[in-house]
């Protein structure tokens, strides 16, 4: 479990955000400007910020400076609509470790935070191991780095969304997760609402993981058995 911090001024987006990475099993704080952000983030308990632009009070590169100007190497993503080159260029230059542009889908972001979590627990830690990125639920095994699925010693191919629903289920064996959760999680803003692609993925990653490990639990939703 990581506590991540997420700077961003527009509500609906930050709380989407937020509701993601809860659901993903993070505890999350949240700032709606740079000066709040940055107190928070130098609080030395944070270990991931979220970092939006186009802050209300002063621009995210600014705040990004200060932070690494104070010798904090937090892991940094900036979200933002800042989507050319230069801009890219500007916010790594600064320090950010990730750069994601809005709008996004809330799987590609999920998917930057394990890394860039599983990076700095790698790099604070000489004892850290490959298993940071490999999530296993019984003989099902999910690499997050090479994203290749193994089902009792055999591999098997996914296309991007099922990679990334099948991962949602692994993180949380056991759980319930809701179509909504899913559709949050896995297309982010790119659905509509009563959609039943979550249903039709569902049976698509069943051929592959075997029928009897993702479960429905009717009028719920679905959960991969432990």
């Amino acid at each position: 479990m990581a506590h991540i911090l997420i700077v961003e001024d527009e509500a609906r987006i930050a709380d989407f955000v937020d509701r993601g990475l809860r659901a993903a099993g993070h505890v999350t704080s949240q700032a709606s400007d740079g000066h709040t952000g940055l107190h928070l983030a130098l609080g030395g308990d944070v270990d991931l910020v979220v970092l939006d632009l186009g802050l209300p009070d002063r621009d995210g590169l600014d705040v990004l400076r200060e932070l690494r100007g104070s010798g904090s190497d937090v892991p940094v993503i900036v979200l933002t609509a800042r989507g050319g080159v230069r801009d890219r260029v500007d916010g790594l230059t600064v320090g950010a470790t990730d750069y994601v542009v809005k709008p996004f889908h809330f799987a590609e972001l999920e998917a930057r935070v394990a890394l860039r979590l599983s990076e700095a627990r790698r790099a604070s830690s000489s004892g850290s191991s490959r298993d940071d990125t490999v999530l296993r639920v019984g003989d099902v095994v999910l690499d997050l780095l090479q994203r290749t699925l193994g089902v009792g010693g055999r591999e098997h191919d996914l296309t991007e969304r099922e990679f990334h629903l099948l991962e949602a289920l692994m993180r949380h064996p056991g759980q319930v997760l809701s179509r909504e959760q899913l559709l949050n999680q896995v297309w982010g803003f790119d659905f509509a609402p009563g959609s039943n692609v979550v249903d039709v993925y569902v049976r698509q990653l069943r051929t592959k993981v075997g029928r009897d490990r993702i479960e429905t639990v009717r009028g719920a939703g679905y959960r991969m058995r432990r």
